[in-house]
């Protein structure tokens, strides 16, 4: 059997090579002009591979396991005509997104002289990541409303939602999490657009940690240069990897889409993919315990322990100044400092 892997994907090789016959990794932008595809049963891939019939028609590839919570570089209708099934990893990086806007709201909470407690945050999104998200800013003592139409209509929320324009109205911190639709009864393209920034009543922190598209970056730089924005926190990028470099210059923090990042969830991530290729395939992992090891990331520094001072020691495992000051400092290397990450842990354990 054939699998061919984003050579991105960390932790996956010691194991990949004991469950499948024939492991081929390629860069993300490699597979649609190589012939290893043609032949091979599955592929393991992250959003930098555009999944389609371009790609994938005349292969013998039935089985696709993106390592990846979104899934908009799969084209499910190009997969469905062909016959090809596919997976991604719901839920795997969510925590290490609640970290990363945890600690740039406590850097923003630093720089403004506040406690975190005085923030109200409004998540906009309530699926893996944005219940991590509520879960690691309740901790920290914010008060919360939340915003996601689907489980409002299907009634599955297990907090209080609230209507977008609520939100707006009421928030010190806007955060979205949404998947990114272009249609369907709850579409999220440019879903804060300049109507959204025109209801802001406290002159908000906004952060995007979901796609690019969700925020209409043109619109929340006129936001912000009207005064009805504080601060921007951007993670995820329109036209990425050529992204707005005046918005860049006014973000407070602007990062090269490394949100969920940590080595925690890629670790998540691959054995999620790993698994689901076993599982389609009738493979079975004999050892579990050694293929847990296989596909851990590696432990912190004996010397890197926690202090006792909470924020410090957030802001010791990871402070998002430094992504922020690599990318503005190298805008053009946008991609190159996403695929050269130096993965960072959620905890001291």
């Amino acid at each position: 059997m054939k699998v061919v892997v984003d050579d991105k994907i960390p932790y996956i090789q010691a194991a990949a090579s004991r469950l499948f016959d024939e492991v081929v990794y390629l860069s993300g932008t490699e597979f649609r002009n190589s012939r290893e595809v043609c032949d091979a049963d599955a592929l393991i891939v992250r959003t930098r591979t555009h999944c389609d019939r371009e790609l994938l028609g005349g292969t013998s590839v039935r089985f696709i396991a993106t390592a990846t919570i979104g899934f908009d570089h799969i084209n499910t209708s190009d997969l469905e005509r062909l016959g090809i099934r596919w997976t991604n990893c719901p839920g795997c990086n969510a925590s290490s997104v609640g970290q990363y806007v945890r600690n740039a709201l406590a850097l923003v909470s630093k720089a403004e002289g506040r406690r975190m407690e005085d923030y109200v945050v409004g998540i906009v999104g309530y699926g893996h990541v944005g219940h991590e998200v509520y879960k690691a800013l309740r901790q920290a003592g914010c008060s919360i409303l939340v915003n996601d139409p689907p489980l409002q209509e299907v009634g599955e929320a297990d907090v209080a939602l609230v209507e977008l324009s609520d939100i707006a109205k009421e928030c010190d911190v806007v955060t979205f999490h949404t998947p990114l639709q272009t249609d369907g009864n709850y579409p999220t393209f440019h879903l804060a657009d300049s109507d959204f920034f025109a209801q802001l009543a406290r002159k908000p922190v906004i952060i995007n940690a979901a796609r690019g598209g969700v925020v209409d970056e043109q619109a929340m730089i006129k936001a912000f240069g009207c005064g009805m924005i504080d601060k921007m926190v951007v993670d995820t990028w329109e036209d990425e990897p050529n992204i707005n470099h005046e918005l860049l210059k006014k973000a407070a923090i602007a990062t090269p889409h490394i949100a969920g990042y940590s080595a925690d969830g890629k670790s998540n991530a691959t054995r999620m993919a790993l698994r689901a290729v076993c599982d389609f395939f009738g493979i079975a992992i004999d050892d579990e315990s050694e293929f847990l090891r296989l596909t851990a990331p590696p432990a912190l520094p004996p010397d890197c322990i926690p202090t006792g001072d909470v924020m410090k020691d957030w802001l010791a495992l990871y402070n998002p100044h430094d992504d922020s000051g690599r990318l503005k400092e190298h805008p053009g290397q946008f991609e190159w400092l996403r695929g050269n990450y130096p993965l960072r842990r959620e905890g001291f354990a």
